[in-house]
């Protein structure tokens, strides 16, 4: 599992769907960190990788400094990858966690966040598991938190029904990007109903086998 995902993240290194589909999500994360009222900026990033994506977002923006944000990742080279970056770049206030992000006790004492990070998460678990997670998002947000997530949208689309899940969960679309070129998609929503409290113990999802995952089906999709 650890090789699979350090080679994935080689795809990053060349203009393939999955760069695309990252420089979307940076562009979001952006744009939620100008949103957010004067203060500290609390995030959690669900499987972070190596936190390129709030990495990138945060490189020369005004808002950088009032960020804390836990990243949550099991693989341990993506995680010692990410913590060199942050050494490298000097970025203070984000900090990476060794360890398993489909569990809330991940998220303990690092929530209600004002932005949640679910990227390459959807395309490789079932759609109930889908549904399960956005049900708990209300449970990691503080009031009006932003969520960003992501899903190829081949066939057949589960995008219009995950946008519909978010919805019942109580949150607003605040965007709803297709990738050009290709079947990624981004989303960002907004949380209208009230937080609330975070459970122990409480299974979100669970990564199914790589042949299995509805991301693998489709030849070059992200989840």
């Amino acid at each position: 599992m650890t090789d699979e995902w350090v080679e994935w993240h080689r795809g990053y290194e060349q203009d393939t769907n999955q760069s695309r589909r990252l420089a979307t999500v940076i562009q979001l994360i952006r744009q939620a960190l100008e949103a957010a009222p004067p203060g500290p900026i609390r995030v959690v990033s669900l499987c972070a990788g190596d936190g390129r994506d709030l990495l990138g977002a945060l490189s020369a923006h005004p808002r950088s400094d009032d960020v804390r944000a836990r990243l949550v990742e099991l693989d341990p080279e993506l995680v010692h990858r990410g913590e060199e970056r942050l050494r490298r770049d000097g970025t203070r206030g984000v900090e990476f966690v060794q360890g398993d992000a489909s569990t809330t006790e991940a998220f303990e004492g690092a929530v209600p966040a004002d932005l949640v990070l679910v990227c390459g998460v959807f395309g490789n678990v079932t759609d109930e598991d889908v549904r399960n997670t956005i049900s708990h998002l209300p449970e990691l947000s503080a009031a009006g938190a932003t969520v960003i997530w992501t899903r190829g949208r081949f066939a057949p689309d589960l995008t219009p029904t995950i946008r519909a899940w978010f919805r019942d969960a109580g949150f607003d679309e605040l965007s709803f990007v297709p990738v050009p070129n290709s079947t990624a998609s981004v989303g960002a929503h907004r949380l209208r109903a009230p937080p609330r409290r975070l459970p122990s113990s409480t299974r979100l999802f669970t990564f199914l086998p790589k042949e299995a995952r509805p991301s693998e089906q489709h030849t070059g999709s992200a989840g």
